[in-house]
């Protein structure tokens, strides 16, 4: 049996996970939510991970959600442990300190958008659809949905696509602020790489730092955000890191940063 998730480390530092289940829309089963919470837990502690892209295989779906054929076999008590399994999960991905780039190939529907809500930033294939339709099959988004959903694009348009079970396009969800690019299927990949390469070059305890602060400071009063920065910016200054950029500059260089 081929793994349910696999994941390759370029030499710049980007991670790349993909979703392995193409002939089951890459849907969140069981073994797949272990595999994907193994490798996340791997990832985070990799100092020389820079950046991390969560993808799926195929060009139909980055991830169908709940792999409703598994979970029509379950009583409401397993069915309830499962909704808190894929919650887990796709916390632990919201929590990963490198930059997450949501590299959506294909469509992605209920715990599939919740997958990618939780990626700090999405990029999608102009061919695909997404939206969260709990509501159709007598449900509600139960991974972090109607709270990551409202936070990113208002809560009167949340409500309306989680009430209606809405599928939209690409193009609807960019217009939204649903995912910040949409690009051709054949430019996906290096449109996602690109960007990648931009993060992966600066210094990374910055841009772990600054993704803290931000996470931390998202839903807190000015003030208090402010000394959560401060702190994030102090944990930057003995840092080799902060010398290089330092000296990169005065010597009209490009700095090399080494995570230290």
């Amino acid at each position: 049996m081929p793994e349910p998730v696999t994941r390759v480390i370029d030499p710049n530092g980007t991670a790349t996970i993909t979703l392995q289940r193409p002939e089951a829309a890459n849907a969140l089963s069981i073994e797949l939510l272990h595999a994907l919470t193994a490798i996340m837990d791997e990832l985070a502690v990799q100092p020389d991970v820079r950046c991390v892209i969560l993808t799926g295989k195929g060009d139909k779906a980055f991830c169908a959600g709940a792999d409703l054929k598994e979970r029509a076999q379950m009583t409401p008590a397993e069915t309830k442990d499962v909704v808190a399994l894929i919650g887990s999960v796709v916390a632990r991905l919201a929590g990963m300190p490198q930059p997450t780039l949501a590299m959506m190939n294909g469509s992605a529907f209920g715990g599939g958008l919740e997958l990618a809500l939780a990626c700090d930033i999405r990029i999608a294939a102009d061919h695909i659809k997404t939206g969260l339709t709990e509501t159709s099959l007598g449900i509600i988004p139960g991974a972090g949905g109607t709270q990551r959903l409202p936070r990113a694009i208002g809560m009167a348009r949340a409500k309306e696509l989680i009430f209606t079970a809405e599928k939209i396009s690409a193009a609807d969800a960019l217009a939204i602020g649903l995912v910040e690019h949409v690009v051709p299927a054949s430019a996906l990949a290096e449109k996602t790489a690109e960007m990648s390469e931009r993060i992966c070059r600066n210094a990374p305890i910055a841009v772990k730092q600054a993704k803290a602060a931000m996470n931390a400071g998202a839903d807190i009063d000015l003030p208090s955000g402010l000394k959560i920065e401060q702190e994030a910016y102090h944990a930057t200054l003995w840092t080799e890191d902060r010398r290089e950029g330092l000296n990169a500059f005065r010597e009209k260089r490009s700095p090399v940063y080494k995570g230290r």
